[in-house]
Order: C-alpha cells, then structure tokens, then sequence
C-alpha cells in the first residue's frame, strides 16, 4: 500500500500511473508496477513508489551482507539491477567511459570463450583486445607477464580497463585477480572483475579480498567494481545482476547507478530479496558449504568413471567450479569410423561411370547398381552390427542421424537394386552417411536430461564481437589435446544429482 497505484482513492493523473489490465499480472507483481529508481539514478527513492523503494535498498543491504559472508570481506556499495550479467558489465563499462579521459576506448581481457563478456565490450561501443592463455599442464591459464606486455605495447592513454575473469568453464583457470589488480594500480587503470558465479566459491571470493584489501582498504591492488549474477549465485530466476566495489573505491557502483537510464523493474529485486529471506544467514552458509563439499565427491566420482572408461578427468585444480573429461576414446571410434566410410566411398567411386555403363549395355548398369549396393550394404552392417568396438558405435551414431534425418521428413532414398535398371535413370555412386561427430555426445546426454554440459572438440572457427577465434570453445587457437566434457559443481547441485550424472554419462559411453 505505500506505492502509489494502490493508495485508496488514488487518482492518477500522468501517463505512467501503474494501472494493470489484468488481475494476473497484479497477483504475480504484488501490485507494484511503478518499479524503482528516477530518470537520474536507478537508486534514487521513487515518490510514487515509496514500497517498492525500500524494498529495493533492503535487497542491496542484504545482498552486500550475503557478499560478506560468502568471502567478500570489506565489500563497500552494493547495487542490484535487473540485467543479466552481460549488459550489467557493459553498463559499467559506459559508466567508467564517462569518468575516463577522451580516447580510452580498448578493454584488454584474456580469452574466455563464454561469448557473454566480449560482447559486453562492444555493446558499450568499445574495442576489445584479447590475450591468449597459456597452456600449463592441463590448465589454461593467463600470464600476468603477457597483460603487462599488453597494456606497454598499446600504451595505457589507449586502455579504458582491465576485466578479469574468476569463473570460466575447464580447463581454462580463473584469472590471478591478486596479480592483475597489483598491475592496474601500478598502470593505474580501472580493474573491473567479471565474477559471474563465483560468489558460491570461498576461494575466489578470498582471492578478491585479498586482491583489494581485507578491510577495502586496497591492499596494494586496485579493483573498482565486481559484477556478478544473482540466478547463478543465489538460484533465482534469469535477470539480476549485483554491481559491487571495495570500500576504498565507492566512486563507480554510484556511477553505474546514475548511469542507468530511466526506472528499473524491481522483479530482480524482490526475488533476491526474497531468496535470501527464506534462507536467512545461516541458510545461505549452509548452501555455501554444501556446495564446497559436493566438489571433491564430484571430481572422485569423475574420476573413478575415467578410469572404467579409459579416459582421464583433467587436472584443473586451479578452477574450483567446473571439471573436465576427456572423451579421447569415443574420438578414436568416430576417426575409425570415419576411415572406414571414406574406404567405403573409395571403393564406390570405383564401380563404373554411368555413361560406360549406358554405353555398355542394360546388364552392365545392373551390375554396378549391384555392387554399389553391396558396398553400401556391408558398411552400414558393420555399423549396425557395432563391430570394431568404439569404431562401431561411432558408426552406428551416425546411422542414427540418418533415420533421425528421415522421421523428420526427408525424403527416403531408394536403392539401385529395387527396380529394374532400366526404369531409373544413371545416377554417379553414392558414398555412405559420414560417422556421427564426437559433439554428437552432448546430444545424447541432453536427450537423457541431462543439461549444462558442453561437449568440446577442436576445429570450430567463431566470430564472436568482430574477432575470429580459432578452435573456438576450448579457449585456445592451438588445439587442445582432447576432446572433452565439462560439468559444474554449482551451488545447490546434490550429491545425488552427481551419482546420476555418472550413471548417465557411462550409459552414453556404452
């Protein structure tokens, strides 16, 4: 009742009064449809909305104590906004823009190839530089020597900031926060941390406490804001993000707030609040350490399915998220499959031309309607019959994507033998279907509902924000090693949900 839509007798008079038409929308949003902030600042108290703005300031305090919690230790301003994390960096990348001096317009920032923060880069009307990892062990990792290489090469007038990243899919490994914020405040450019889902991870939270100072006091590092997403971390719906800085440096979270143009949905809002209401404090330490607990049962159980299936679980110590499992066994299947339907096509490109055989005679093009069949025939049984072990199986997916093809309306095709030769017109050879992708393995785990998992191979080529990568997805233009699936422990995953994860995965290896 304290907005102004649902003051008894209310008159509204202005052409945005939070009238809604339908009673159902009203019941989802409470009844408070004026949102909050004003044109100026997305957390300036709204007048006709004085209900949904305290509930929108008690979101940000409670946010910024469940930081603290989490690890954050000396977290100052906290903003929530209702945008996904993506365009909430490029808002305070704008937001930064307006404080810099004209001519800063390059975001340096190591390769992640999670397209999200490249694309908030040039949202925000600015060239993004990307440095390569370097490949230490089984990890990916970033060389702080190579950013400073970097930020001397362009020339730090050039060099609006510096985003790290603290969570990113294995086997690449989260940035050395600590080393990158020593260098900015040494270059002094603005350090902005693309925290996504780190939040859930005691290590990386320690990791930017420690990087500006247990109290906020800057600790020999400069960080001037933390974005992070609140349906990651605090498992409400898509559409929230929390801007958040130290307390030496409050100057950017204001900044970000009076970037934001116009009133802000307060949905983001009272989900978070509401979320973090139901847990209280000791709740959400409670769902904090269940989570550092589920990771080493996840990586022995993964470790264990490694071992039956030949494979080996990468040794990513450094990402305390996600996880990484070869599938270099099923690559060998589909590459001997592979050599086995390029034999086949060989050997039918080897039958006679259909102009010889015209010229020959009717017998002479039944004859090679006849062979071709039979090598067509002899491949596809092999795969049907799985021979070869793995080669087998790779084979058989790729007959599977061949009936898939046809339930879903493609035309069948006859063969040559079927009708007499002389009531079909010549036709060249054709080779069989080609082997089934190993990619071809997050389809069938997604088809036994399983989500979230990425399946990795080397050879794809992205443009993601005007920049090509090479073997994109594997966050590295030399190809990786293996081809791979990853996984995430993340925050209210279950020890149950892992053991059914494993069963299903080696159902798909079988």
């Amino acid at each position: 009742l304290m907005d102004s839509n649902n003051f008894p007798g209310n008159v509204g008079a202005g052409e945005r009064e939070g009238r809604l038409a339908c009673p159902l929308v009203a019941r989802r949003h409470f009844g408070l449809a004026h949102g909050v902030g004003r044109a100026g600042d997305v957390a300036a108290q709204q007048p006709k909305a004085a209900g949904s703005s305290v509930l929108a300031a008690l979101a940000g305090h409670l946010a910024a104590d469940a930081l603290r919690i989490a690890g954050l230790t000396g977290v100052g301003p906290v903003s929530v906004l209702p945008l996904a994390t993506g365009m909430t960096l490029s808002l305070v990348l704008l937001a930064l823009r307006q404080e810099r001096p004209m001519g800063q317009d390059t975001v340096l920032l190591a390769r992640c190839d999670q397209k999200t923060c490249l694309k908030a880069v040039t949202a925000a009307g600015l060239r993004p530089h990307v440095l390569p990892l370097r490949k230490q062990g089984d990890e990916l990792k970033l060389d702080v020597q190579d950013l400073s290489d970097a930020v001397a090469s362009l020339g730090s007038e050039r060099i609006l900031a510096i985003v790290s990243t603290t969570s990113c899919f294995a086997p690449r490994a989260p940035d050395d926060v600590v080393a990158v914020a020593r260098l900015c405040a040494a270059v002094d450019i603005p350090h902005v941390v693309n925290n996504a889902y780190g939040v859930q991870c005691a290590a990386t939270c320690k990791a930017i406490a420690a990087a500006w100072g247990r109290n906020g006091s800057g600790g020999g590092g400069r960080i001037d804001a933390v974005v992070q997403s609140t349906d990651k971390n605090f498992m409400v719906p898509v559409g929230g993000a929390i801007v958040a800085a130290p307390a030496s440096r409050p100057e950017l979270v204001a900044a970000v707030n009076g970037t934001y143009p116009g009133r802000a949905a307060v949905g983001a809002h009272l989900d978070l609040l509401m979320t973090l209401l139901h847990w209280g404090a000791e709740g959400w330490r409670k769902v904090l350490a269940q989570r550092e607990a589920l990771v080493p049962y996840m990586r022995s159980r993964l470790q264990e399915l490694a071992v039956r299936q030949g494979e080996r679980l990468l040794y990513t110590p450094a990402n305390p998220i996600s996880m990484a499992l070869t599938l270099d066994t099923l690559q060998a299947a589909a590459a001997a499959a592979k050599a086995k339907t390029e034999a086949a096509a060989e050997a039918a490109a080897e039958v006679k031309s259909p102009a010889l055989a015209e010229a020959e005679g009717p017998a002479s093009i039944s004859e090679s309607a006849g062979a071709e069949a039979d090598v067509a025939t002899d491949a596809s049984g092999k795969a049907e019959r799985g021979e070869d072990g793995a080669a087998g199986t790779a084979a058989a997916g790729a007959k599977h994507d061949g009936e898939a093809a046809e339930a879903w309306g493609a035309a069948p095709m006859q063969n040559a033998a079927t009708k007499p030769a002389q009531s079909q017109p010549p036709r060249p050879a054709r080779a069989a279907a080609a082997p089934a992708d190993v990619t071809f393995f997050g389809s069938m785990l997604f088809s036994r509902f399983v989500s979230g998992t990425r399946v990795v191979a080397p050879g794809k080529t992205q443009t993601v924000g005007g920049v090509s990568f090479h073997n994109y997805g594997s966050h590295t233009d030399t190809p990786y090693p293996s081809t791979y699936v990853t996984a995430a422990a993340a925050l209210g995953m279950t020890q149950a949900d892992v053991d059914e994860l494993v069963a299903r995965l080696e159902r798909c290896f079988k």
